[in-house]
């Protein structure tokens, strides 16, 4: 056993030692897995930031409750007395001012991109005083909070970096002035990319009338979450259902998520397949370069299994170096990169920053080194059958 890894290592160092003769197919080897990886990490880390982005952060202590038949807000509808009604059920957190429950609208409304200057869906909430409460990782970090009954929105951070809603400006919104007088933070998550304001400033101009969409509840634990749920659904005066916030969120974010997913896939699959044969063709020439030297370690004894593990190991090594590379450039590149897009569950545009996860890194070597072992191992298996006394003749 030890005269076997013995011959592994020494057949394996000597391979190693040759690289430097055979750079140039060598390098286009590594380069082509490192491009492969490269865009594999680039275009999921889209999918991650995109997921992050939809889903917020913290304990599950919020619910969402929507018209039982209604898959987003936009096709939901509320009553006032419903939404009092759900406010009165159990299971809620209370302040001095009450249950944590603010009833909400939820339309889309064009502004001006800072990028193009086109015009982009926006998400335009309107929510009641407990908002904040209910969210607490809700955080005014320029300006100051909308006033009650006032014509005046707070920008969510991602809103305000892609479009043109700074604060002290006026925007026009539908046929009224609104005044732009904070910024919020929202760890993060979705409210980041929204336009907030008084819900009974908003319903007048839209003509909602006393309708809301949903009612977003701070539950008084998050164990308190079924008691508030059966709560809602033996009440014969309401047809709603009720939902955590983190698995409604991730639920509207799966459509695109799960589509850029199998974009960044298929396309890196098809990158790979290139890389492959630039493997393969490294390892064949690598191969054809050595045959006498081949041949004349299995003439002193050397085996063929170990001459097959030394091309795998050579063609490993080289993959495991291009895809370290183009792993270290894509999280260089983009990881954090601020970026917005289109939400086609909700028609409405989401920022979202690239999030290049311990885990996709892992996954792109692991992508790295299949391609290495395959580009190695028919090489390797042609190296060993070589018929010794030919290729001692070849020259």
């Amino acid at each position: 056993m030890l005269n076997y890894l013995s011959q592994i290592l020494s057949i394996t160092a000597f391979n190693l030692r040759s690289i430097p003769e055979r750079k140039g197919a060598a390098l286009a080897a590594a380069v082509g897995i490192a491009g492969v990886v490269a865009v594999l990490v680039g275009v999921l880390s889209i999918a991650d930031g995109f997921r992050a982005a939809m889903t917020p952060s913290g304990s599950d202590d919020v619910a969402i409750v929507l018209r039982s038949s209604a898959q987003t807000e936009m096709t939901s509808g509320l009553s006032r007395e419903e939404t009092r009604l759900i406010a009165d059920a159990p299971g809620l957190a209370r302040n001095a001012d009450g249950p944590l429950a603010s009833a909400e609208l939820f339309v889309i409304i064009n502004l001006p991109k800072r990028s193009t200057g086109t015009d982009a869906n926006v998400p335009f909430r309107g929510v009641s005083k407990p908002a904040l409460a209910v969210r607490d990782d809700i955080k005014i970090i320029e300006g100051r909070n909308f006033q009650a009954g006032r014509n005046e929105v707070i920008v969510g951070a991602g809103a305000a970096r892609a479009f043109v809603v700074d604060v002290g400006r006026k925007i026009l919104i539908g046929q009224n002035q609104w005044d732009v007088v904070g910024v919020f933070s929202g760890g993060g998550g979705a409210a980041e990319s929204e336009l907030w304001t008084d819900a009974a400033v908003l319903q007048p101009a839209y003509n909602r009338g006393d309708s809301f969409q949903s009612v977003y509840a701070k539950l008084a634990s998050p164990q308190s979450f079924q008691q508030f749920h059966d709560s809602l659904s033996s009440n014969p005066q309401l047809k709603v259902k009720a939902l955590r916030e983190r698995e409604f969120l991730a639920d509207q974010s799966s459509l695109l998520a799960n589509f850029i997913t199998g974009f960044g896939i298929a396309i890196a699959a098809l990158m790979a397949v290139g890389a492959l044969f630039g493997a393969l063709n490294t390892m064949y020439s690598a191969v054809a370069a050595r045959t006498r030297e081949i041949a004349t370690l299995r003439a002193l004894g050397f085996g063929s299994s170990p001459v097959i593990l030394s091309v795998v190991f050579e063609s490993l090594a080289l993959a495991l170096i291009g895809g370290s590379v183009g792993a270290a450039a894509a999280y260089l590149a983009f990881d954090g990169f601020k970026a917005a897009t289109m939400n086609f569950q909700t028609f409405s545009q989401i920022a979202f920053a690239f999030a290049v996860t311990p885990k996709l890194l892992v996954s792109a070597i692991i992508w790295a080194a299949i391609i290495g072992l395959l580009g190695g191992l028919f090489p390797a298996i042609r190296a060993a059958r070589l018929p010794i006394a030919a290729a001692l003749r070849e020259t």
